[in-house]
């Protein structure tokens, strides 16, 4: 299907469907559940991030792990294309839903609470973004108009498949990280949107947003409907990134070899202090609002050396404990996670059949 006859068949599917108008004014009766998000910390499992190939479905074992250890969240990131098309929205595929009902069972199982994050909605990814026929962010009105129809079907059509289920045991992440200079304006145009939509199938439903500028930076002008922000735990990307080729040149303060502290291209030395200032600092605003925040992603990618890492990471896990803030880590299992991360200068342990980075995890534990 290419372009204009996708634009034509979403268009007609929207107005059968007739979606109740979702203009900012519809949220003055919709105040955001009363919720205090606990400390929650845990790991991202990621078998429905990509979306493409064979189905990949969730592992009890996970939610095992977790708990053997004592961590209690999970977040779950996940591309539409899992249960969807980019060439035809409005088509959900039941059995694949199947999958997502199962991870909410085992969480509720284990006592980890799930947090179903939509890594890529209609219209705007991360990764890939030139991949959805129209932007959510950038295009004609008409165009974004499309793509926020599409991402507010797919929402409500998750609240009300999950309406009635506790706030303690499952919440919603509207949109992983927003783009880089994020146009707040329209930003908070999208939340507005879904979540009314999601309200409209279910009022009491906690709902989380990702910050702007990839996680990054707070969203001041929804402390009013959302009682939870996501960050991110990447800073400094010359520490948690080294060599990573998928990650902007731009974004790196140094390609030299990682070291913690660090001291970027430009003089500035990162180190504690450093990190308190970025990662903590710019969010005390919205903090003073009221509104939870939490670490949605964080973590190191396997080329760094493992006593960098953990220096970097004993730095940054004593401030989010200080500050009260929980974190989900990026990954369980893979090149960032505790489990078969493949360092090279790492002596792993065996464990369920999985190498286990046993400092890693110890540290972890700690905070």
């Amino acid at each position: 299907m290419d372009r204009r006859d996708f634009i034509k068949t979403s268009a007609g599917v929207v107005a059968a469907m007739s979606l109740p108008a979702l203009e900012a004014g519809t949220l003055s009766e919709l105040q955001k559940p009363a919720w205090k998000f606990p400390r929650y910390r845990g790991f991202n499992l990621t078998q429905k991030t990509g979306g493409v190939g064979p189905r990949r479905k969730f592992e009890e074992e996970d939610f095992e792990i977790m708990a053997d250890w004592g961590f209690d969240f999970a977040r779950i990131p996940m591309s539409y294309w899992n249960w969807s098309s980019k060439d035809d929205w409005f088509t959900i595929d039941e059995d694949v839903m199947k999958d997502i009902d199962e991870v909410i069972e085992l969480g509720k199982q284990y006592n980890v609470h799930v947090n179903l994050n939509f890594h890529r909605v209609p219209g705007y990814c991360i990764n890939g973004r030139d991949q959805e026929p129209v932007d959510l962010f950038e295009d004609t009105p008409e165009n974004m108009q499309k793509a926020l129809d599409g991402t507010v079907y797919h929402w409500r059509y998750f609240a009300k498949r999950y309406k009635g289920i506790p706030n303690s045991q499952l919440s919603f992440d509207l949109i992983n990280e927003p783009p880089k200079n994020t146009n707040e304006p329209r930003y908070i145009e999208i939340i507005k949107a879904l979540t009314a939509g999601i309200r409209e199938e279910d009022p009491e439903r906690l709902i989380v947003a990702d910050g702007k500028d990839i996680g990054r930076n707070p969203i001041l002008g929804i402390s009013d409907i959302i009682s939870v922000q996501s960050t991110r735990g990447y800073d400094p990307m010359s520490v948690s990134h080294y060599t990573a080729t998928w990650v902007p040149e731009d974004e790196f303060e140094t390609f030299n070899f990682p070291t913690w502290p660090i001291k970027g291209d430009d003089g500035k030395l990162w180190d504690k202090v450093a990190l308190k200032e970025k990662l903590i600092g710019r969010w005390q605003p919205l903090i003073d609002q009221g509104v939870s925040v939490h670490v949605g992603e964080w973590g190191c990618y396997n080329k760094t050396p493992h006593d960098v890492v953990l220096s970097w990471m004993k730095d940054i896990l004593s401030l989010w404990k200080e500050a009260g803030w929980g974190y989900a880590m990026w990954n369980l299992k893979g090149a960032f996670g505790v489990l078969n991360s493949e360092r090279a200068d790492v002596k792993y342990d065996d464990y369920k059949g999985h190498k286990l980075d046993r400092e890693m995890l110890e540290l972890l534990k700690e905070y």
